[in-house]
């Protein structure tokens, strides 16, 4: 397809969906680029599609069949795959009077130049990994709750390894987010097409990316303080049956010796 192959059309489909943690997009070789950061590469007959490093894609105007057939040519190069992929689907409209505004749940831009697709690529691909790692947390929540009941009861949990793990999980999502994806930065597009900034401030905030992000924040915060505090009980419970060990040992010995 040309640069200019979408500009005949009227509407178009946008789907966004997260393959895994990361594309090797040094190592991928997919045809024609039609730009880069992000990389957008012509797709299928009538499509285009931007690649994320951080493991999103996000086409535009590409049929079942011709998605079907890229997410098989790029697997091969996607770190970490996920078994379930988040997806998040959008329909854009034509319109030369208003720029975006959401009607009917379709999105209206200017024109389908490379570069507004590679703005809406942009926040649809943020918007698609949040909901991967909203969607982890949640489950987390689910996970480490039992055993915030069992210390509310006064019982202690032996579960070390469970509380080591969340910690860690809770810790690689945070570095993920901040050095990887970089959810609450602009990206280096609109330092070369300043002209496009309106348009990704209204989808931002429309897809409530920064809210988001700093509600995960929080979110991770909390279960990382609560996994380090019911992992201290942990370790003090433990001490302390150390130290009783030691004072039964005393006595036996001292019992022995009268």
């Amino acid at each position: 397809m040309d640069d200019n192959s979408f500009q005949s059309r009227s509407s178009l489909k946008a789907r966004a969906l997260c393959l895994g943690e990361r594309i090797d997009l040094r190592a991928l070789e997919m045809g024609r680029r039609m730009a880069v950061d992000p990389l957008v590469v012509a797709v299928g007959d009538h499509g285009c599609a931007a690649l994320f490093r951080y493991g999103a894609v996000v086409h535009f105007g590409l049929e079942p069949v011709e998605e079907a057939a890229f997410i098989g040519r790029i697997q091969p190069f996607v770190g970490e795959p996920y078994d379930q992929p988040q997806t998040e689907d959008l329909d854009v409209v034509l319109d030369q009077k208003r720029e975006g505004t959401f009607e009917n749940d379709a999105l209206t831009l200017r024109q389908f130049s490379v570069e507004y697709l590679q703005a809406v690529a942009d926040v649809l691909a943020k918007s698609v990994v949040l909901a991967h790692y909203e969607a982890g947390v949640a489950a987390a929540f689910d996970l480490i709750e039992p055993l915030v009941v069992d210390l509310n009861k006064g019982h202690g949990t032996r579960r070390s390894r469970d509380l080591l793990r969340y910690i860690g999980s809770t810790l690689l999502i945070q570095q993920r987010m901040v050095g990887r994806v970089e959810v609450a930065e602009k990206p280096d597009l609109l330092w070369d097409q300043p002209d496009l900034e309106r348009l990704y401030v209204r989808l931002q905030n429309e897809y409530e990316l920064k809210e988001r992000h700093l509600a995960l924040e929080r979110k991770l915060s909390l279960i990382a303080q609560t996994a380090e505090t019911l992992l201290e009980l942990l370790q003090n419970n433990r001490s302390h049956r150390v130290e009783w060990y030691i004072v039964i040992l005393i006595v036996l010995e001292i019992l022995l010796t009268l």
